[in-house]
């Protein structure tokens, strides 16, 4: 299984990339997380995961506008995964 589940909704018209990444993010086995890219920022979605117990980072992506990370509140394995790869010097 790997950690990383990759959406792209950087072409999808509203209300579409909302629903797509919302639905991804339920879908999340422990130790998994979910790598949304967008070409702009989703403003809606961050109350949407808080309020479904998600934790978040966003970065600036280099092909895309919105590079966000996403994994479920209390899963370490996935939050480890993600801070390896905002860390990484070779981003």
């Amino acid at each position: 299984m790997s950690l990383e589940v990759l959406l792209d909704v950087s072409d999808m018209a509203p209300p579409e990339p909302l629903e797509l990444t919302l639905d991804a993010a339920e879908a999340l086995e422990p130790g998994q997380y979910l790598r949304m890219l967008h070409r702009r920022d989703p403003c809606l979605l961050y109350s949407n995961l808080e309020n479904n117990h998600f934790q978040y980072i966003q970065r600036e992506g280099a092909t895309t506008a919105v590079e966000l990370f996403i994994w479920r509140e209390g899963d370490t394995e996935a939050k480890t995964a993600v801070n390896s790869i905002i860390n990484s010097p070779d981003l």
